[in-house]
């Protein structure tokens, strides 16, 4: 379903230029869920922007379900890949009732609009018809978060990109909306590439993951060898345990690890 080969994404020129993405290939199956982690910078939410067409890759081809993806995407490529941002209240227009976020995605792609669409599509996230003409505000994060899943649903996509969709919630409901994420792509047969720096969060719903360092993948691995904490590169050893708690070990190590590359 998702094809990258050789991506590369280069910011600024000359002295100010930055390589944020090096060489970076993934394949991803139908159906499948796939977990990027790593460090804030390493490259994760640019392949994101990059597969969702918010930034442009300098080198390297990207594929959804075998169609190339260039600079310029049919309206018909864009409905089938959709995205779930980090922020559930910044992503939501404030003055736009829940009734007209909903609404909006399905005038863009000139799909039929009813009140039972609308109605249907809060159902699906465990929302009721009460919080239909409400306001972001009005509503808790986990709620709001959901209305972002139903605004990327109501499309009807093949693939979601999900950024770190529950990094802004209280940790009881992001196993809610993990649990919901899980559901839908069960029931719907969705695509996931989901980033993001918990890795308990990439255990709960993906298959395998890969793990980014200054823009290169430097190890993939299934969840399985990930929650036995059986990796093979150095790094994501070291990812592993400092995830576990503050470590002055872990830190020199770190440093140790910068000094070798």
């Amino acid at each position: 379903m998702i094809g990258i080969d050789g991506l590369d994404i280069v910011f600024g020129k000359g002295a100010r230029q930055f390589h944020a993405v090096r060489d970076f290939s993934m394949e991803i199956a139908e159906g499948e869920s796939v977990g990027l982690v790593g460090e804030s910078g390493s490259g994760k939410t640019t392949v994101l922007r990059a597969l969702a067409g918010l930034v442009a890759p300098t080198s390297g081809t990207i594929t959804i379900a075998g169609e190339p993806q260039g600079s310029r995407r049919s309206l018909a490529l864009r409905r089938r890949l959709q995205i779930i941002f980090q922020d559930p209240y910044g992503s939501l227009h404030p003055r736009h009732t829940i009734d007209q976020i909903l609404r909006e995605p399905l005038e863009i792609h000139r799909m039929k609009i009813s009140s039972r669409r609308i109605l249907d599509a809060l159902a699906e996230v465990g929302l009721g018809p009460e919080f239909r003409f409400r306001f972001p505000h009005q509503l808790s994060g986990g709620q709001r978060q959901r209305v972002a899943v139903a605004r990327a649903l109501i499309i009807e996509p093949q693939v979601l990109l999900l950024d770190e969709p529950t990094s802004a919630l209280d940790v009881s409901i992001q196993a809610e909306v993990l649990n919901l994420l899980t559901r839908l792509r069960r029931e719907r047969g969705l695509t996931y590439l989901l980033v993001s720096h918990d890795l308990a969060v990439v255990s709960h719903i993906c298959s395998r993951v890969a793990v980014m360092r200054l823009g290169e993948v430097v190890e993939t691995l299934s969840i399985e060898d990930l929650r036995a904490s059986t990796p093979q590169h150095t790094y994501t050893r070291q990812l592993l345990r400092a995830a576990q708690g503050y470590d002055r070990t872990v830190l020199e190590e770190l440093d140790q690890l910068d000094e070798v590359l």
